[in-house]
């Protein structure tokens, strides 16, 4: 049954809302903010505050991301472990070798992105690596494994709307199509899979319908509920569309939009009231 997941995005150190598709490379070390970079809140609180936020809701499977290779984000992810052990999922510059030490320090699972991907000769284009995927599943394990298919929309030679993986803080779009097959091939090695719309995300303008809906069509057997979808969203009535659209098989993020990030479109109270109701 679709249900409301938190998230705690971190860049340059803090918790922010970033506009998803103007994260630029520059930001990958720089500890200021890019100029092209559309920040749309920036917190005063810690990583901590959102973390405890969220366990004394029982908000579980919620993920913070790691925007960038500045230590401060590392530390910022660490406090939110430490804060809620085995409560959050960490992600942003995971890899073989350092997915166990984040278990470790409390992370309930680990998300991979970037690191799976290699580049095929033939198409000159990055695509997953299932022999990365692989490893790295029987090292941590499935059941501690997420993989990151976040997205931006391709309209083909037909003019119809697709769906491709995009890795390198969502400005590389890989040879990987989102599809059924492809969903249910990758399932094999991970618990979830996360999918952020990076064409909508931080615009507070609706979510991707057709994705969504799409993500319910093509979601693998036993993953109900394990598909994380996040973009746009900017309303309460979101979640019961995502539940209409994905059958209830998808749930839904918020961000920007959300009051605690500063947003004045959706409270934080109305969605764990929706949790308690509906899941």
């Amino acid at each position: 049954m679709t249900k409301f997941r938190g998230c705690i995005d971190i860049h340059s150190g803090q918790v922010k809302q970033i506009v998803g598709g103007t994260l630029t490379q520059d930001d990958v070390t720089s500890t200021t903010q890019s100029d092209q970079t559309l920040e749309n809140f920036v917190s005063t609180k810690p990583s901590s505050y959102y973390a405890q936020l969220y366990a004394e809701n029982y908000l579980h499977g919620c993920h913070v991301i790691k925007l960038g290779s500045n230590p401060e984000n590392d530390k910022a992810a660490e406090l939110a472990c430490i804060t809620w052990p085995k409560g959050l999922q960490v992600g942003g510059g995971i890899n073989l070798e350092n997915a166990q030490e984040w278990l470790d320090k409390g992370a309930s699972h680990v998300i991979i992105t970037s690191w799976l991907f290699s580049k095929n000769d033939k198409t000159e284009k990055m695509e997953l690596d299932f022999g990365k995927l692989k490893s790295i599943s029987e090292k941590v394990g499935k059941d501690n494994l997420v993989v990151d298919l976040s997205c931006r929309t391709v309209i083909n030679e037909t003019g119809d709307v697709e769906w491709f993986v995009a890795m390198n803080k969502w400005q590389t779009i890989t040879g990987n199509k989102l599809s059924k097959e492809f969903l249910f091939e990758v399932s094999q090695y991970c618990d979830e899979l996360l999918i952020h719309a990076a064409d909508v995300e931080g615009l507070c303008k609706g979510i991707d319908e057709k994705l969504v809906s799409s993500l319910g069509k093509w979601c693998p057997p036993n993953f109900d509920g394990k598909i994380v979808y996040a973009g746009g969203a900017k309303s309460l009535n979101d979640l019961q569309l995502v539940k209409e659209l994905s059958e209830g098989k998808v749930d839904l993020t918020f961000g920007s939009a959300l009051d605690i990030f500063g947003g004045k479109l959706v409270k934080f109270d109305d969605l764990i009231r929706w949790n308690q109701q509906n899941c």
